[in-house]
């Protein structure tokens, strides 16, 4: 079994907005329901689970009934004080329902580009792993500065990549490595691969999508904005 957890506990902070941006509309349908629809329609995906607090639920089963079509919904988890815990919190729901040796595919709500292509790479590649880390190359020059005035080191870029989601895992062994963290240690995750990778599992990259960013800011929701509007025109 293939379980897509989709992380959607964010405030939104960044952005300056009362809104968290997963439940912003764009194109008359909330941010979150673009990823919900992608994993939905994919032959790949069985089940979905959703981190969202209590408030939401409403307004995200409105948007199932429109976009999770093949009725792969199990359930909703609470969120967690930040996106590890809110993961560990979806992993210990989803072991309710899944085998420790089935597949969970993170993803964010507010990443709504999520390609058909980029799961099936990632359900792909991981056979034979205990997970896989969607990844780009660093294009500019990467420099290192203790405090953020002066340059202290000139960094490889060659050897420097940027994860990306969604990040897919065995569920038992990836539990097990987010469990034996101690709380502060949880607090300071802030990639979903760091646990596996601190544990030693067998973490292995692909090629991660351009397209596919995460709504941070308000120019990453204008830039979001033209593109769904750029594909309803051409649709």
């Amino acid at each position: 079994m293939n379980t897509a957890l989709i992380l959607s506990g964010g405030i939104g902070g960044r952005m300056g907005i009362e809104i968290p941006k997963q439940y912003i509309e764009v194109q008359n349908r909330l941010v979150i329901s673009y990823s919900i629809e992608v994993l939905s329609r994919h032959a790949g995906i069985d089940a979905i689970q959703i981190v969202a607090a209590p408030q939401w639920h409403e307004k995200i089963v409105e948007s199932l009934t429109t976009y999770d079509k093949d009725k792969k919904f199990r359930g909703f988890s609470a969120p967690g004080e930040n996106r590890q815990l809110s993961i560990y919190h979806g992993l210990t729901d989803i072991r309710s329902f899944a085998k420790d040796s089935d597949i969970v595919l993170v993803h964010d709500a507010a990443r709504p580009l999520l390609s058909e292509q980029i799961i099936t790479d990632s359900l792909s590649a991981v056979e034979g792993h205990d997970g896989v880390l969607p990844i780009l190359s660093m294009k500019d020059t990467v420099y290192k500065s203790e405090d953020g005035r002066r340059i202290d080191a000139l960094l490889d870029r060659d050897k420097l990549f940027a994860g990306q989601a969604p990040e897919t895992f065995r569920i038992g062994v990836y539990y097990q490595a987010n469990r034996r963290l101690r709380f502060d240690q949880m607090l300071s995750i802030n990639g979903a691969a760091e646990p596996a990778f601190m544990a030693g599992l067998d973490i292995v990259m692909i090629t991660g999508d351009e397209d596919n960013f995460k709504i941070t800011t308000k120019k990453d929701l204008e830039r979001f904005e033209r593109i769904s509007e750029m594909s309803l025109l051409k649709d």
